[in-house]
């Protein structure tokens, strides 16, 4: 007797997270799909894309499918879907896999269909959607099943999704459209009004993990970078220091911190009192950014601390969806749930 494959993929606007159940986080690949502007057709996917970011001749363009959590360009996030379900489960499927996928709490239902309709598109034989916050939980290892509150800030490459859970649902949930990429596009900003250099997303997410920091009391170094001279349009050698970072960083962290303190207060009561007691765990690769959670700690005055692997939370936690699913039917969307509610 076969058993059908189940999978869940954490389908992020910056890297795609793919889990199997009994095997774990099997592929984690950058959400960047390469397409000849000529014919219209895929060159590369992925990591190998990637490497093409800001590097391609002119027929050749980098895209992300994905822009704040959703789907931008939906032929190409099929195409970057089947690419990813075939490497993990095999071109020749014998039997079509279920497929969990997560998505930020605040979408549309439109956008939710999307994302439902590219999964069946690209192989599935059913599909169910889960909030990010409830993935990011379970990945994190919270027992969500239990009627305490535990509070999760999830900071993705796109979205900040801020949730309350409690017996096995999001009480009060809240998302927003700034991740990791904001911080990104906070530091190319910085340099060219300060500098009157432009410089590449690569060369900001390398300043993002090797130097930069939202708190006062946080790391303090200086990174070398290479961009473009506005005023002579040749390559100018910078340094940036943590203490510059934390300058152009600052609007994005604040916006991240008005919309927790949005969600503890409009927590109820009983459920707020648990948060004190539990803390407040951060999720996603955006939360790695250093002392944002001393930043929100300081703000609200909870106990703030990284989950074990922010990364792979939220894929992890479908994996966990998958194994109790019938638990959680009432949190998942499918698209027969998707349709009804047109």
């Amino acid at each position: 007797m076969f058993k059908s494959l189940d999978i869940g993929i954490d389908l992020g606007t910056a890297n795609v997270l793919v889990f199997i159940k009994g095997k774990g986080v099997v592929l984690n690949e950058p959400s960047v799909v390469a397409l000849d502007r000529d014919t219209n057709k895929v060159v590369a996917i992925g990591e190998e894309a990637r490497r093409m970011l800001g590097r391609t001749p002119g027929n050749i363009v980098a895209i992300r499918p994905l822009r704040e959590g959703v789907i931008a360009d939906y032929d190409t996030t099929e195409s970057m879907l089947r690419h990813f379900i075939q490497k993990v489960a095999g071109k020749s499927l014998f039997f079509k896999p279920r497929i969990m996928v997560c998505i930020p709490s605040g979408v549309t239902t439109v956008e939710q269909r999307a994302v439902l309709e590219a999964t069946i598109q690209a192989g599935a034989s059913k599909t169910y959607l889960i909030e990010e916050p409830l993935a990011a939980a379970l990945g994190a290892g919270l027992n969500i099943a239990e009627p305490y509150g535990s509070m999760v800030v999830d900071i993705g490459g796109g979205t900040t999704d801020v949730a309350v859970l409690s017996l096995g649902g999001i009480v009060v949930s809240d998302s927003l459209r700034i991740g990791g990429d904001k911080f990104d596009d906070s530091l190319i900003r910085y340099v060219k009004k300060e500098y009157n250099v432009l410089i590449g997303e690569r060369t900001a997410e390398e300043i993002k993990i090797s130097v930069a920091t939202v708190s006062k009391t946080g790391r303090n170094e200086a990174i070398e970078i290479r961009g473009r001279d506005l005023v002579s349009g040749l390559p100018k050698t910078l340094r940036i220091t943590s203490a510059e970072t934390r300058e152009a960083l600052a609007e994005v962290t604040q916006a991240i911190v008005e919309r927790v303190k949005y969600v503890l207060e409009h927590t109820p009561p009983e459920l707020a009192a648990d948060i004190i007691d539990r803390g407040i765990v951060m999720t996603g690769g955006g939360a790695m950014v250093n002392g944002l959670d001393k930043v929100i700690q300081e703000a609200t005055g909870i106990t703030t601390y990284l989950a074990e692997n922010p990364l792979e939370c939220v894929a992890l936690g479908t994996g966990k969806a998958l194994e109790d699913i019938e638990k959680l039917q009432d949190s998942l969307t499918s698209l027969q749930k998707a349709s009804a509610a047109k």
